[in-house]
């Protein structure tokens, strides 16, 4: 695959990652991911100081589904939506089936009443299998990296 190849691959990645979870297809969320694929949620401060607690942890896709059927049927929360801006990624090959990539992240929470706000910031720290199920790149691993310490307790949809 060519630099360019690499970068629009990993790039659609990205994007339609956040158009699922912005456009409320969070059943969508789990496939981005391959069956034994980690999500976590962690702050800078504790990722810096390798403390290994994070805000949210999955380590498989059914694990992701439990969440998703969960935020569906079981978890109350005030009607939501978020927005993505997503920039400057950096690609580094681990072999000829795997990248690393860094990318930068803004999420604004828009809720019902139309009040928004800068929900999260940070970074995305991911592991991604080049041609995972039906040729496409997903996650072995993202690590949502969080700037602040300071987050909502409602960190009910995925960032």
């Amino acid at each position: 695959m060519s630099d360019i190849e690499l970068r629009i691959a990993v790039d659609n990645l990205l994007a339609r990652y956040a158009h699922a979870i912005d456009d409320d297809r969070l059943e969508e969320w789990p496939g981005f991911f391959v069956e034994q694929g980690i999500y976590r949620i962690v702050t800078a401060e504790n990722l810096e100081r390798g403390l290994p607690l994070p805000l949210m942890l999955a380590e498989s896709r059914a694990m992701l589904r439990d969440r998703v059927n969960a935020l569906r049927r079981a978890n109350v929360y005030e009607a939501q939506r978020y927005r993505h801006g997503v920039s400057s990624t950096l690609i580094d090959r681990i072999d000829s089936a795997r990248v690393r990539a860094t990318s930068n992240f803004i999420c604004v929470r828009i809720m019902q009443s139309g009040e928004s706000l800068l929900f999260a910031s940070g970074r995305y720290l991911d592991r991604i299998l080049l041609e995972g199920e039906g040729g496409l790149p997903q996650f072995e691993e993202r690590v949502v990296v969080l700037d602040s310490r300071a987050i909502d307790t409602l960190l009910a949809i995925p960032l």
